[in-house]
């Protein structure tokens, strides 16, 4: 970006560089994936620094963590997603805030599509759409069903958290972080951030794992259809977590 300022002797280009961006990725028990994930973060170009937030893994995930240079390991007192996000965000620099699961894959532009959605004022934050990847055995039945999350998010401009939710870090403290819940935390951000500004939603898409639907279709199903709409009707995320019987 260049911006011309006059002065003295004539006009100067100046170059200015765009806001620090710093990734954060909640993590519980992911050392399978949780290396590849990061390795490819720290190529990035664009990105300017990357924490992993650990919810008290039990296996590899801090220890491959760690060894891929340039990332920082900060850790949580307990699992939960909302709450690890926070813990990342308060030891984050960058100006701007990008919360990633190990499932996502970010689009190969993301860094500057971010950086161009966050050049208006008016915008405080936004995601990407999704698309999802059945990279295991699953029914032949789910397949049709994992695009619904993605046209929700679009249609009422609630993104959820396997977007790859930006935001100003400014405005993400202002508005208090994550909830501290145990599901629906994501949207719940959304709705709030909101009251401060717009979200953009941009064309582009994060590629995502469809592993956790996949592993348990019947839930997946009623989680990504009715959840959403039982939230706003007023249950908690911490009944429709019990419901879901999955720890996060």
């Amino acid at each position: 970006m260049h911006e011309t300022h006059p002065s003295d002797r004539g006009n100067i280009t100046a170059v200015t560089s765009p806001p620090q961006l710093s990734v954060i990725l909640p993590t519980l028990q992911e050392e399978a994936r949780i290396e590849a994930a990061l390795r490819q973060l720290v190529a990035t170009e664009g990105i300017d620094e990357v924490l992993v937030s650990d919810g008290g893994s039990t296996d590899a995930t801090v220890a491959r963590a760690q060894r891929v240079e340039g990332v920082r390991v900060v850790h949580s007192h307990r699992a939960g997603r909302g709450l690890q996000l926070n813990r990342g965000a308060r030891h984050a620099q960058g100006a701007i805030l990008l919360f990633l699961h190990v499932d996502c894959r970010l689009p190969p532009d993301a860094v500057p599509r971010i950086h161009e959605s966050l050049a208006y004022p008016e915008i405080v934050g936004g995601a990407f759409r999704t698309h999802h990847v059945i990279d295991g055995p699953a029914p032949r039945w789910l397949r049709p069903l994992l695009p619904l999350a993605d046209v929700r998010s679009r249609y009422t401009r609630l993104p959820y958290g396997d977007q790859a939710m930006f935001v100003r870090a400014e405005i993400f403290r202002r508005v208090g972080g994550f909830s501290d819940v145990a599901l629906m935390e994501d949207v719940d951000l959304s709705r709030r951030l909101w009251r401060h500004g717009a979200l953009h939603i941009r064309p582009e898409a994060v590629e995502v794992s469809a592993r956790r639907y996949a592993a348990r279709p019947l839930r997946a199903a009623v989680a990504m259809n009715a959840y959403p709409v039982l939230w706003r009707l007023g249950v908690s995320g911490e009944r429709l977590a019990r419901w879901y019987g999955q720890p996060r």
